[in-house]
Parts: C-alpha cells; structure tokens; sequence
C-alpha cells in the first residue's frame, strides 16, 4: 500500500507483512541526508499514536538522537573514562569503578541503556539485597547508575532517566558509638606508651579524619599561631595500567574459574574469595612495569572547607614541639635511609604511615584500654563533636571545627548523652515546679523521737484534720 501522510514531515502506510509502519523525519544526520525514524504497530490508531509521540520529541527537542545506542557496560565505561574522571577525586573514581564492575555490570550491562527498564534496575537491586549486599551499598550503585543515565539524557541519547522511576532501599542510619570522657581518657593513657602518641592525640581530640591526620605535613603546622592547616589527606588509591595492552599484561594473573569451595588460598580474606575474571579483564595493574597512580599518596581533599585552618588547643603545643624534636633524633639517626616527605606523623624512616596498619593499632590500643570494638570514625571525629557538645559548645561552633558544609551534618556526629539528659529534664522540672520544702526539724521536746512516732503523729493530724 502506498504511504499516506500525517503531515508534511510523516507518513503512514500498511505493510506487505500486514503491519502499519509510520516515518517521521527528524532532522538531517550528520552526512547530510535525511534522519527517518520508524515505528510499527498491529492498528492504524496505534501507529498513529506513536507517530504523533514522536513528532512531539522531536518539536521540543527532547528526542533521542539517530544511531544504535550503546549498551549499559559500554557507557558506564565511557562515562567513567572520559566524564567523571575529570571531576571526580582519584578515591572516588576507584569506588566508581569497583562498583561497576563487581554490580552494574553483571546485573544490567547487557541491556541498551535506551531498552533500560525500571524493572531491570529493580530485580538488579533485589538480588544485590539477596546476596548479602548491604542497602547502603545499593543505594550507592543506584546514585551512580543515575548519574550515569542523567549525562546520557543530556545528551538526548535516552528519552527518560529510568533510575529516576525506581526507589532504592531504605537505609537505616548507623548508630554512632562514639568513646565518653572517661574511656576517651583511658584510649589516650594507652596511647601514651606508644611513639604514635601524638596521632592519637590530634585524632581523638580535635576530630581529624584518618587521611587528614596521616596527611598532616609540618609546612602546614604553624606552631607560633596554634593552627592546623589541613591542606593535604593521605590515600591509598588503585594502580591503573600505563601500558598500550592492559588485558595482555595481567594475562599471568587472570583467574576465569571460581574458587572451588572450602578454599583455602583466600581462607583469610574478610569478603571471601575474589570473583572471577572477565573475558576482557583490564585489571591487575598493581604487576604493569609502567603502572601509575597508585599506593598511598597526598591527595587534595574533597572539598574546600576542609582545608579551613583548625585552632591547636594550647596544652598540645609542647606535646607537639617534642615530637617534633623525637622526630628529628630519627632523621639524624636513620641518615641515608631516611625518605623526607615532611609528614607530620611518619614511620621510622621517615615514610609515611599506612592507613592500613593505623587502623589495626586503633584496634589493639581499644583491647588494651578495656574498651569495646568500634569504628576508628567513631573513637575520633564522633567522639570529639559529642565531647565538645557535652562541654557546652553550640553547634555553629562544633560545625567549624569539624568543617562541615552543612549543619545537619555536625548533628549526626553529635550524640546526645542519657545523664545530659536527665540533667536537662531536672532543670526542666526546677522551671516549672517549686523545690520541695525540707522537713521541719525536731522541736526541742521531741529531740529524741524515732521515725515511727513521728509518722505516727503525722497520721493523728491528718484525722484531726
């Protein structure tokens, strides 16, 4: 049957194969000729509608562009390769990359990131939840995802963010466990017997974060003001490959088999044995001869009120100068082995200390202060706002000291104590009820009465009465 047209731009015809197809012309391709979109329906009117739709894409501008859309692993790559790399911090990316590969990819890499549905996005998120992964976990995938699928909406290569339509899981807030005065105390008194005393006390006391405290560099340490000035952070990131082949030259370290079960080669990994390798594997960097960009490294922080100079309280400042002193001793003893790079908290040659072996002293120094097992987050930074709350300062103030953004930040760091308040409900009480009146004393002629006569004679009164 020859086409008919909707309009000017359209046409709408029935098939040989007893189909109705419909055409649009949607602009020009980049070759000059003509961009026809085609659609196909059982009916007529159902052609019609879908004709009409993408007429209306395309006169708001909010249509797809023309050719064969990537798949979902084919733009997470893109996407994380040549856009988020050039804002995000290297930490972040590595965690951008990890959950790609080890989530997103395995669970809807395969789909046409414009036949992406809500439901494939949904029973991803259930099986994730199903196979032990935390909500916070997959609400992370989900933002990532969605960042992903919003720079392809931009750039009209889908017509609607699908992530957008699908709730993630609810998350319940982690309690925070941060030390009291008292076991905050007795940390520190066990920290004392160690050379990294002065970590404990720069952690605990004013609330550094881990790679801010192994970051701190003495250039940035002004003794004569009392301030820190937080410019730097310690992190360990991933090796990236500087090689032409990155498949080829992991090819000694690829594993495409599962671990058999009862696997004793990875019996003391934490999250149990890696998975398997992709058929296009570009990982194991950490063996590439040209690999760059990883171990630990001094890092920017993330953001820039981060960097805000922080006051030092003033009974640590002869803590600090000796340790500045002992510092030296091991400079002057380790002669050429010593490795300067000025860090504040270092080794004894001079390296800086791994995150890793500071997080395994912070649990041994928790087993010899009697104190129970909790995160390094919260024997620090919790521990200093709740603790500085408790001295009565308002959170403004806690909020700078911190350097947080926002407000609502500091609040969560802060945790309120059960004898603070029943302190304030006392003195709510005292505001809105007078203060019992004491007992009247004894009179002189009942100087010797016992308490049983002297409820007795309160009740002979009360019947007089």
């Amino acid at each position: 049957m020859s086409p008919r047209r909707a309009n000017n731009e359209s046409s709408i015809y029935r098939g040989d194969d007893g189909w109705w197809h419909g055409r649009v012309t949607m602009g020009v391709l980049p070759d000059g000729s003509p961009d026809r979109r085609h659609r196909m329906a059982r009916t007529e009117a159902a052609v019609r509608r879908k004709v009409r739709d993408l007429e209306k894409l395309r006169d708001e501008g909010r249509a797809t562009k023309a050719g064969r859309k990537p798949t979902v692993a084919q733009w997470m790559e893109t996407y994380l390769t040549d856009i988020a790399s050039l804002k995000l911090k290297p930490r972040s990316l590595d965690d951008y990359w990890s959950k790609t590969r080890n989530d997103i990819i395995p669970g809807v890499g395969k789909h046409r990131i414009d036949k992406l549905a809500p439901e494939h996005l949904e029973q991803m998120y259930r099986a994730m939840l199903d196979a032990g992964r935390a909500p916070s976990h997959v609400v992370k995938v989900h933002r990532i995802l969605s960042r992903a699928l919003k720079i392809a909406h931009r750039r009209r290569m889908i017509g609607e963010n699908v992530a957008t339509l699908v709730d993630p899981p609810s998350i319940d807030e982690t309690e925070t466990n941060p030390f009291s005065q008292e076991e905050a105390k007795a940390f520190l008194e066990a920290a004392a017997k160690r050379p990294t005393f002065m970590r404990w006390i720069v952690g605990v006391g004013m609330g550094f974060r881990q790679g801010e405290t192994l970051g701190l560099r003495w250039p940035y340490v002004d003794l004569e003001a009392e301030l820190f000035h937080p410019r730097w952070q310690l992190q360990r990131l991933t090796w990236r490959h500087g090689c032409g082949d990155a498949h080829a030259c992991g090819a000694r370290r690829h594993r495409f088999e599962p671990c058999p079960p009862h696997c004793t080669t990875h019996k003391g990994y934490k999250r149990g044995c890696p998975k398997p390798c992709t058929t296009t594997c570009l990982k194991h960097a950490s063996t590439c001869p040209q690999r760059k960009g990883g171990g630990l490294v001094f890092t920017r922080p993330k953001t820039k009120k981060s960097t805000n100079p922080v006051p030092i309280p003033p009974a640590f400042i002869p803590y600090l100068v000796a340790h500045k002193a002992q510092q030296d001793e091991l400079r002057e003893a380790a002669g050429e082995l010593w490795q300067e790079h000025q860090a504040v908290f270092a080794r004894a040659d001079g390296r800086p200390i791994d995150p890793r072996e500071d997080w395994a002293e912070f649990k041994e120094l928790l087993a010899e202060a009697g104190i129970d097992d909790r995160r390094l987050y919260d024997g620090s930074r919790h521990t200093a706002g709740t603790i500085l709350n408790e001295l009565g300062v308002d959170m403004p103030t806690i909020m700078e000291i911190l350097r947080h953004t926002q407000i609502s930040q500091t609040r969560r760091y802060v945790k309120g104590r059960s004898h603070l308040s029943k302190d304030a409900m006392r003195r709510m009480g005292n505001a809105f009820l007078p203060a019992p009146q004491p007992a009247p004393g004894p009179s002189t002629e009942t100087g010797t009465e016992t308490e049983d006569r002297r409820a007795a004679r309160s009740r002979r009164r009360r019947r007089i009465r």
